[in-house]
């Protein structure tokens, strides 16, 4: 209780400095519109609310998004729009988070038209990354993760044996494998992204021994429904790797990576764009990494700059026309995917 105690205050005291600290800086006049790439595939992954946007990305435009990796998240609108029970059902599992409902609702969606159809994720590539010692998601949710990409026939990997913490873990990250903490990269002595890179694309490459593409920002304002990120919690910048090669015309493949609470520039700068260990696999394997940002935003009750997988930017937030899905959607079509 203790050790819980802790982390909460730990976690307010860092949402509070970071509030003190005015809103998100607009992205400046010099910062760019994203180029135009050599696209061929899109993929998309993502960390705690970035891993269950990942999956409401995937599913919602599964035509658009040929594979998933989900970290320390759980199942496709498992917050069915309401914080509590999402807390409740997707974090601790004291609730079922209802996978049969869920699984009924997306094919009713589908049929709708609200949802690319359900049909598309058969064969598609899921990997699936969850860690023993994960005090925030349970097992019980990512296992109903996992479930629902299976029901629909999905290509699933699920790698759930680590002693890890709530974050996401790298080969080089800071922080031992069961923490649980600021900046929440872990290691736990294996390479994840790796694994979710060959199960998605079979032949991999080994990564760079140190990058050699470029992280640039670029303004990410335009790019979403009204021009204003900050209405829909959005920073007013993203970033994005580019490897030279693609950058000089080859083809290549895009990957979405999103970040998961506290992570986004307010709180870490572009840390997380930076140690990923995704852009060492760009490098050596002709991959684009988009890296979208949130921004805390008190108006919407987000405090922690989390993605919207409870519904704070309106009830179809995880249907094709929610905000915040609609501006990386649009933001892949700018690249080419």
């Amino acid at each position: 209780m203790k050790h819980r105690s802790l982390r909460a205050a730990v976690l307010t005291l860092i949402t509070a400095l970071a509030a003190l600290s005015g809103p998100a800086t607009p992205a400046q006049a010099s910062d760019p519109g994203l180029p135009r790439l050599n696209i061929t595939d899109t993929y998309v992954t993502g960390i705690s609310s970035g891993g269950f946007m990942a999956s409401q990305l995937q599913v919602a435009y599964s035509g658009t998004f040929k594979g998933v990796g989900v970290f320390a998240a759980g199942p496709y609108y498992c917050g069915k729009g309401g914080i509590v029970e999402g807390l409740i059902a997707c974090g601790t599992g004291l609730i079922s988070t209802d996978p049969e409902g869920i699984e009924q609702i997306a094919r009713r969606w589908s049929a709708e038209g609200k949802i690319d159809p359900v049909s598309n994720l058969s064969g598609t590539p899921v990997y699936t990354y969850h860690g023993t010692k994960d005090p925030l998601v349970r097992e019980s949710v990512s296992d109903a993760g996992v479930r629902f990409y299976r029901d629909f026939g999905a290509r699933t990997a699920y790698h759930n044996s680590d002693p890890a913490g709530h974050g996401w873990p790298t080969p080089n990250a800071p922080l031992p494998c069961g923490t649980t903490f600021y900046p929440f990269l872990i290691n736990c002595g294996d390479d994840p992204q790796g694994e979710m890179l060959g199960h998605w694309l079979g032949s991999l490459k080994a990564p760079a021994a140190t990058q050699s593409g470029t992280l640039s920002r670029h303004d990410q304002d335009r790019y979403v429904p009204g021009d204003w990120a900050q209405w829909y919690s959005m920073g007013s910048s993203g970033y994005l790797y580019t490897p030279h090669s693609c950058a000089a015309g080859a083809a290549c493949k895009l990957v979405v990576a999103l970040h998961g609470c506290l992570s986004d520039d307010k709180f870490v700068g572009s840390r997380f764009a930076r140690e990923s260990h995704l852009n060492e696999y760009a490098d050596t394997n002709n991959l684009v990494i988009l890296y979208p940002q949130t921004d805390i935003s008190l108006l919407r009750g987000n405090p922690q700059g989390c993605w919207d997988w409870w519904g704070y930017t309106g009830s179809d937030y995880a249907q094709k026309s929610a905000p915040q899905m609609r501006t990386i959607v649009n933001e892949v079509h700018a690249l080419g995917g």
